[in-house]
């Protein structure tokens, strides 16, 4: 058996072959060089992302309300009466008005994403089954999640909740004639149930995202261990909490966090269906941080609520990013 000679340098010069240096060998320019395309990008997202972010962390040290007098600002584009410090990040946490946005804010988080997330697991085990018209449920599901914030609000507030044309109450007075009445009860759902109404509009809108997650998370189980545990003749309940639930948990936490993130957010439903009432029963951080910057002109006051909040979701999408790296590493070890 003859050995395969390695070439000498000066063939691979003349074959045009050159092997590259290892990484820790690369000098300083070349290093530049392979980073340069890359720049423009960077540069492009400094500018649109962590600029404004540090002009609203400069306002937030204001005490900055453009129906007041005083000295023209930095930037030459209002009043303000004087550096703030602290005291705007102070008011945000100790002004009753900000406490109670805070606890509605995570009243309506905690309720959607748990309620998505258990309707998507149920959802997710019935999608992971072969039925005929599978890929038609599975479309019509995922429908709602396509639907524009703003027009699926729109849609719960006129079509559904509305006292006087609205389905809920039209199916009430055809239940209610059915047994002999004239007509049934007329609610107001906004007005009476104004937090339950803004969590049930979202858990439409979100059910879809946390069905996506989880049946794919169902769909990489292992195909040998299901087997197995049908040989050992466990059953669908013992399967599901001892094999399918173990497996799916780092995609439960993905859901969780990442709809966390998405819900904390939440503008749209609540300007369209409540606009923050009746009161503040429904005035989340972000409404909240709305009627501060265009209602009482307190620039200053809502940018350090909006940092409040960005940190708060930078904490959130760190957690949310390490279970999205655990996957990854997961399915390049099997």
């Amino acid at each position: 058996m003859s050995a395969t000679a390695t070439p000498a340098p000066e063939d691979q010069a003349r074959s045009g072959h050159r092997s590259r240096p290892p990484r820790h060998e690369l000098t300083r320019a070349q290093k530049w060089r392979r980073r340069g395309p890359l720049m423009p990008a960077l540069i492009f997202t400094i500018i649109v992302t962590q600029l404004p972010f540090l002009l609203t962390i400069a306002i937030s040290t204001l005490n900055w309300n453009v129906l007041q007098p005083g000295d023209k600002n930095f930037l030459g584009m209002g009043n303000f009466s004087s550096f703030a410090g602290f005291d705007n990040y102070r008011t945000v946490f100790t002004d009753s008005r900000l406490r109670d946005a805070v606890l509605n804010t995570m009243v309506l988080t905690v309720s959607v994403v748990l309620i998505s997330m258990m309707l998507g697991l149920m959802l997710a085990i019935l999608l992971d089954r072969k039925f005929p018209g599978r890929g038609l449920a599975r479309t019509l599901l995922i429908a709602p999640f396509l639907v524009m914030p703003v027009a699926s609000a729109l849609i719960w507030k006129h079509a559904l909740y509305n006292p006087d044309y609205g389905l809920f109450n039209g199916t009430l007075n055809w239940v209610w004639q059915l047994f002999g009445a004239e007509e049934g009860p007329v609610i107001d759902y906004v007005s009476t149930f104004p937090m339950p109404a803004v969590i049930a509009a979202l858990v439409w809108q979100w059910t879809p995202f946390m069905m996506l997650i989880l049946l794919a998370g169902l769909q990489s189980q292992p195909g040998d261990v299901l087997e197995a545990a049908k040989i050992d003749r466990a059953s669908g309940m013992q399967t599901f909490r001892f094999i399918t639930l173990p497996h799916l948990r780092r995609y439960i936490e993905l859901s969780i966090l990442l709809g966390s993130i998405y819900v904390l957010q939440t503008f749209d439903a609540i300007f369209t269906i409540t606009q923050g009432g009746p009161g503040s029963a429904t005035t989340n951080l972000p409404y909240e941080i709305y009627l501060t910057l265009f209602r009482k002109f307190e620039y200053g006051e809502a940018a350090a609520a909006g940092v409040v909040v960005v940190i708060g979701s930078i904490v959130v999408a760190t957690f949310a990013l390490r279970v999205i790296s655990s996957l990854f590493s997961e399915e390049h070890q099997r």
